[in-house]
């Protein structure tokens, strides 16, 4: 007996070997554990006995092969380092470690994930070299190395990145040029390299890369003349803090010198023998040394040379000296510049601190301060809270990584002022992005900052839930990401053919007027924290139906943000489809009695599964003659006490005096008094 209990465990033992060193991937994501998280403190759900594409490994997702697609531990307070071990993971299209503590190099074994496509290793403590191998990483298309301590050069191999779209590498400590070989990227849109200790020209191949919308180069010691091709980008192109770039048409710099090709080179002390064997190639790089010239400097006298060699060291020294100092005062600052929006600045270690313990999402816009961003503008966060910030505020990168870069496969709706994409943020939740074109929002900056603020307020079970905003000056829109709403809205189930299976059943229809109700009455209402809120656009189309048929209202405050005119363009088809109110002909003002009337209009077409009320359908309605006016799609079974109750107030709320109209209180009390029989 006992020997056979030995034998059973010693199967189990061998089973539980076989399965962690016979499934590689669980290896690879064993021994990242034990670099990641030395203490297990956050990833306690990676076990060895355990499946990685069960769902029980925090922040693991697995392909439909079963083989590890994507690692999401943004924001975790990891603070261990990246592992060689990562390079296991062969399927891994998807590794996000941002916003943590990490330390330590970037492995060079990370270049083996040749379908990886997405790398963020953004604000954390990561030192050493930009690995030359990451060139070899064929699917890259995001590479965030941006906020960290990296050093070296920038390696001329990321030209061989095909597929790349965005490169962030400032704030790091980074020397010698910008390579030209970046030029060679045909699908970069964005390239950010300020905040570190670069030196040289701006390739002119670099300028002429046809999709490029942003480069930032700001706070480096970049000199010579800035490539003409860039004009194009007009604000989307930062250089502030290089003084001595030079060139014609742009705002703030001097036209450029005969003399100023002289310091267009990465180093302007040193013979070139010395420059090309650190210095990446640049575009402008030249040497302006014929062998007459020098040939004649070497025939100079003894005493010259000792003359010069002092001037030289002395000025070496002086240089030194302010290049550590400012080196210091930019490293000090230059969170403060591109995410702090108020006086004080923030340091790397308080950044990575403050985010992963306050943020309820790790889409914070640290990259990109050029953004058409009231709230980058150092004008106190316009008014909000940190926490609010932390919570609401997203990266246009995330933003584009979404919704595939805003592919019209995502797009769901289209109007002359906005579109509607769907799209999955990294941590695998489905939203709706409505993307909104700067000049159909309000002019004035403090007014829109307030129709932000208003909309970050409403909560509530009957609205769409706002799940963050994000403001981009190089494409010109405004992003408002919502909940995912996966049922459509309630015009799609009016006006149904035969056939049509959407029908509507009525308990569930009169769920949905009671929903709507909700909804507007908690709009008008005064809460903490929350102003008394007109709708405006109240319509079937506005009305979303969630997986349990839950009705929620969209696009409310939205008109806050929109200027006048576009407010008043979408009247028209409000006025078309009869939720218009007629006072708004003389007074040209919208109340909450607009919003009932709106209501009373929806009730209607519930009630008859029609999207246009017409005037005998009305008449059948005051008449209570259903056969004229309930759905037919309905075929009878429906309680007549309850729809004669719920017509008498639709007919209330859709009366032409706006006096006759109850407010959403007392209809909400109406409501609940109808009876509920068969």
């Amino acid at each position: 007996m006992g020997f056979t209990v030995n034998l059973f465990v010693s199967v189990l033992v061998l089973m539980r070997f076989y399965y962690v060193f016979g499934n590689p991937e669980l290896k690879a994501l064993m021994e990242m554990k034990a670099s990641l998280d030395p203490e297990n403190r956050f990833l306690s759900s990676w076990t060895s006995d355990g499946n990685p594409c069960s769902g029980s490994f925090e922040g693991v997702a697995c392909n439909e092969q079963g083989k590890v697609a994507n690692i999401s531990l943004q924001g975790k307070g990891l603070s261990g380092k990246v592992p060689s071990a990562i390079s296991g993971l062969k399927c891994l299209s998807g590794l996000y470690l941002h916003y943590n503590s990490l330390s330590g190099d970037i492995p060079k074994e990370i270049s083996n994930l040749t379908e990886l496509s997405d790398l963020y290793l953004n604000v954390n403590n990561i030192s050493g070299i930009i690995p030359p191998e990451i060139g070899k990483m064929a699917s890259l298309q995001v590479l965030q190395l941006c906020y960290n301590q990296l050093t070296g050069s920038i390696p001329t191999q990321l030209g061989s990145l095909k597929k790349l779209s965005v490169l962030a590498l400032q704030s790091n400590r980074l020397t010698g040029a910008i390579p030209a070989s970046l030029g060679d990227l045909s699908g970069l849109m964005r390239l950010d390299v300020s905040f570190n200790q670069l030196f040289g020209s701006i390739p002119v191949k670099l300028a002429d890369v046809p999709v490029l919308e942003v480069l930032d180069v700001r706070n480096n010691s970049l000199s010579g003349n800035v490539p003409p091709a860039l004009k194009r980008l007009n604000e989307r192109f930062q250089y502030g803090n290089n003084s001595d770039l030079c060139g014609a048409g742009f705002a703030s710099l001097s036209v450029c010198s005969a003399s100023s090709h002289l310091t267009s080179q990465p180093e302007p002390f040193g013979p070139r023998a010395n420059l090309t064997k650190d210095i990446p190639e640049s575009a402008n790089f030249r040497v302006h040394c014929n062998e007459t010239s020098c040939e004649e400097a070497s025939s100079k006298s003894p005493k010259m040379y000792v003359v010069v060699g002092v001037v030289a060291v002395v000025v070496a020294i002086a240089v030194s000296g302010l290049l550590t100092f400012s080196w210091y005062r930019r490293r000090k600052q230059k969170i403060g510049s591109t995410f702090d929006t108020t006086d004080n600045r923030l340091s790397t270690d308080q950044v990575n601190k403050e985010v992963y313990r306050k943020s309820a999402s790790p889409l914070i816009n640290l990259e990109y301060s050029n953004g058409w961003d009231p709230l980058a503008d150092g004008r106190n966060g316009g008014g909000f809270s940190q926490e609010v910030l932390q919570t609401f505020r997203f990266n246009l990168e995330e933003v584009e990584s979404a919704t595939q870069y805003f592919s019209d496969v995502n797009l769901l709706g289209k109007s002359n002022f906005s579109a509607i994409y769907k799209g999955i943020l990294r941590d695998g939740s489905v939203v709706a992005i409505k993307s909104i074109k700067k000049t159909s929002c309000k002019s004035e900056e403090a007014e829109f900052l307030k129709g932000l603020t208003i909309l970050t307020s409403l909560r509530h079970e009957n609205l769409v839930g706002l799940r963050g905003f994000c403001c981009s000056r190089g494409r010109g829109e405004c992003f408002l990401i919502y909940d995912f709403v996966p049922n459509g809205n309630l015009l799609q189930y009016l006006d149904l053919k035969d056939g049509n299976t959407r029908v509507l059943d009525w308990s569930t229809r009169v769920s949905i007027i009671n929903g709507i109700a909700k909804g507007i009455e908690y709009l008008h209402g005064n809460k903490v924290n929350k102003p008394s809120l007109v709708h405006q656009n109240l319509s079937a189309e506005k009305v979303l139906i969630d997986q349990k048929f839950n009705p929620l209202l969209s696009d409310s405050g939205l008109h806050k943000l929109l200027a006048d005119d576009i407010v008043f363009s979408t009247l028209k088809a409000s006025a078309a489809m009869g939720y218009l109110a007629p006072e708004y002909t003389t007074t040209g003002r919208f109340t909450e009695k607009s919003d009932v009337y709106a209501f009373g209009m929806i009730i209607l077409q519930i009630l008859s599964g029609k999207r246009k009320i017409t005037p005998p359908m009305r008449v059948g309605a005051e008449c209570c003659k259903f056969e004229d006016f309930m759905d037919a799609y309905l075929d009878g079974e429906y309680s007549e006490t309850e729809a004669a109750n719920l017509v008498k107030i639709a007919l209330i709320c859709t009366h032409k005096s706006p006096s006759q109209r109850p407010d959403m209180v007392t209809v909400i009390q109406e409501l609940n008094t109808v009876p509920n029989n068969p």
